[in-house]
């Protein structure tokens, strides 16, 4: 860890958060700016304004950028969904460093959050780690060794695209994310926190519908476990809230699918919620 403060970004689809890390791992001066969607390239002006503030007021070491969408080997967006409007293409590390003269990191949500869990969080300490992050969609990251495996092109773990049935015409994310959830839970007027509420009570039909929905998150940690053989699953997201039986529906139907004995990988719910991306985006400066 340098001696010097750093400045986080986390690039989000409605919000761009902000931190500056001092050298003993505390988060300071946190704050939150919208995205206002990225009209008229609202997010790269936001991070060079914010950029500029914090080198003019501080001396830091340097700059990391969590964002959401694939991230180019040059810092720049290779690929963004439609959430986040004419992102693509933006040169957020070029940018970044022709205005502050700071070495400037650029990295995936996904794989920023595992990052963050491995400084300080769920997988601290595991020499290999996956990370699934349940949301409105399902993104993935593996780590091994302090080194992100994000593929020839960037586009590796992209879970969500995965697992297509041809019978339904959906693949893993329609089927398991926790929007997927929501929409289950709506005929009956219900949030994701009160469905695993009423769940955990063992009232029907909402028990079923949890342990069908876990079954299908299930279906795609299987192939994970097998293909990968991490020390440590990390489950983030805000269901991950739901801890110890959240972690209990997924192992029971991992034990349906699974042979017995085949998989050693501890599953573990991600500690550091919202912030494992502020830690994650400055991984390389402390690692």
């Amino acid at each position: 860890m340098p001696n010097k403060p750093l400045l986080a970004f986390d690039v989000g689809g409605t919000t761009i958060k902000y931190a500056l890390l001092t050298p003993e791992l505390t988060l300071e001066q946190t704050g939150s700016v919208p995205t206002n969607k990225n009209k008229d390239g609202q997010i790269l002006k936001t991070l060079l304004e914010l950029s500029q503030k914090f080198s003019h007021e501080y001396e830091l070491a340097g700059i990391g950028i969590s964002t959401a969408g694939i991230v180019a080997s040059d810092g720049s967006i290779q690929y963004a969904g439609p959430t986040i409007l004419d992102y693509q293409g933006t040169p957020l590390k070029a940018r970044l460093e022709e205005a502050t003269g700071l070495l400037v990191f650029v990295v995936n949500d996904v794989d920023a959050a595992l990052l963050g869990e491995a400084v300080l969080g769920a997988a601290k300490n595991a020499k290999s780690a996956y990370c699934v992050a349940l949301g409105t969609g399902i993104g993935g990251a593996y780590l091994a060794n302090g080194q992100l495996a994000s593929g020839a092109h960037g586009t590796a773990n992209s879970l969500g695209y995965t697992l297509f049935c041809p019978k339904t015409q959906t693949n893993f994310e329609q089927r398991a994310s926790t929007l997927s959830l929501e929409a289950k839970l709506a005929p009956f007027d219900l949030s994701v926190k009160e469905g695993f509420e009423l769940a955990k009570a063992g009232q029907e039909p909402y028990l079923s519908l949890l342990k069908a929905w876990a079954k299908e998150v299930a279906q795609g940690l299987s192939n994970i476990l097998l293909l990968f053989d991490p020390e440590v699953l990390v489950i983030g997201g805000a269901v991950c809230q739901q801890k110890d039986y959240l972690l209990q529906l997924l192992n029971e139907q991992l034990a349906l699918i699974l042979p017995p004995g085949l998989c050693q990988t501890k599953l573990k719910v991600a500690t550091l919620a919202d912030k494992a991306q502020l830690y994650g985006a400055v991984y390389p400066f402390i690692k």
